[in-house]
């Protein structure tokens, strides 16, 4: 799983526009540090942090930090020393949350286990190892949940070939399976078929979905990476 980082952010320039009102000192400090970025990286936000005298700079899903003049950047992680809290993730946890109720559900596949109360949404790409990993494993023995899949297409022309096989399949969710789980590959899809592999691509990028698998719970809340059973568990139990 490749996570997101502001390195990656300043060579791609993926940014989401999401600008708040500003005083004229975070005006200035945006203006000073936006330049400093190059590759036409923009900054959606500025805002004082209650640490150190540090000014918080978000671009896109990731953030960094300046000084009150726009003459230093910091690239890493804020702790707290006395509680060892992770003050920066928290942040970016906030600012990267959904609405889950708004995700297109049609465009993606649904499997039901159990009675299916608690809810996940999952992108994934055919191709994707660590994504073929989770399905084996966690997914396998996770129960009592709903599981939409969107089909994300990053890696490579072929996954989209693949997906559109899969979509177009009698039986989207057993094609799937059969190929993440098992290796055994759809029957090619009718030319004219379909699929809303365009449209998720779109909302993922969006959505600024980097690398996959990409989880999102019903509080909104993300998760990079095929994590474990055990940490899917504890990620659950935190949502009302």
């Amino acid at each position: 799983m490749h996570k997101s980082k502001i390195a990656l952010l300043l060579l791609t320039g993926l940014i989401a526009a999401c600008a708040g009102a500003e005083t004229p000192l975070e005006a200035n400090i945006k203006k000073a540090v936006e330049p400093r970025l190059g590759n036409g990286v923009k900054v959606d936000s500025v805002k004082e942090t209650p640490y150190g005298g540090l000014y918080e700079v978000r671009a896109g899903g990731d953030i960094l930090y300046t000084d009150k003049k726009g003459e230093y950047l910091f690239i890493g992680h804020v702790y707290n020393a006395k509680t060892a809290q992770d003050l920066t993730k928290l942040r970016i946890d906030e600012i990267n949350k959904i609405k889950f109720t708004d995700l297109p559900f049609e465009m993606a596949m649904k499997t039901v286990k159990g009675d299916g109360k608690r809810v996940m949404a999952i992108f994934e790409d055919p191709n994707c190892g660590y994504c073929k990993r989770f399905r084996q494993t966690t997914l396998k023995e996770v129960d009592n949940v709903t599981v939409y899949t969107f089909m994300y297409n990053i890696l490579s022309d072929d996954s989209f070939v693949k997906s559109k096989n899969i979509w177009c399949a009698p039986d989207r969710n057993k094609a799937w399976d059969d190929w993440m789980i098992s290796g055994k590959a759809a029957p090619v899809a009718p030319a004219n078929c379909p699929t809303p592999n365009d449209k998720v691509l779109a909302l993922g990028q969006k959505l600024r979905i980097e690398g996959t698998p990409a989880i999102f719970f019903a509080d909104g809340s993300r998760v990079p990476g095929a994590i474990d059973i055990k940490t899917l568990e504890a990620k659950f139990s935190t949502i009302k």
